[in-house]
């Protein structure tokens, strides 16, 4: 039998579950941006690691305004919901290398959104050969490289913008 370790999961396995609101709303109000994975606060967005990533780098872009689709976002969080999504991609080109990019936003339950009422848009970062059998045969999908690791690494790249 082959084992697959995922020792930050026993954090969230054991940790105390809390019905503490919106995650993008929490986290935005407080001041633990390392300890939240936020790597970026704008006026209007801010910019934060998915703990549950799809990929290395997973990052998700949210207004700080709590709406459910981007119809109840004004023209200026609109525009720099957008910048965000560029200066993320600078980065994560910078920091990680990725050939391409999944961008997307789910809205409703229905489209897949995991936080339906607070809009985000996902960046996820590709690599040629970045799947393999594992999500196919056990619905598993491998990250290689610790949140933290990641989290460091794209905080050297923005500093050097």
């Amino acid at each position: 039998m082959k084992r697959l370790w995922a020792p930050w999961r026993m954090e969230y396995i054991l940790g105390e579950k809390t019905g503490g609101g919106c995650l993008f709303c929490v986290k935005a109000k407080e001041s633990k941006d390392r300890e939240n994975y936020i790597l970026y606060r704008g006026q209007r967005c801010f910019i934060m690691l998915n703990i549950y990533p799809y990929n290395n780098g997973h990052l998700m872009i949210a207004p700080y305004q709590h709406a459910a689709s981007v119809e109840d976002l004004d023209e200026e969080t609109l525009t720099e919901l957008m910048l965000l999504l560029n200066k993320s991609l600078r980065l994560l080109r910078r920091a990680m290398g990725p050939r391409g990019f999944n961008i997307g936003i789910n809205l409703g339950k229905a489209a897949g959104a995991g936080i339906e009422e607070h809009v985000h848009i996902h960046i996820v970062p590709r690599w040629e050969g970045d799947t393999s059998f594992m999500p196919v045969l056990a619905e598993t999908k491998v990250i290689p490289e610790l949140l933290d690791g990641t989290y460091e690494k794209l905080m050297a790249a923005l500093e050097k913008e």
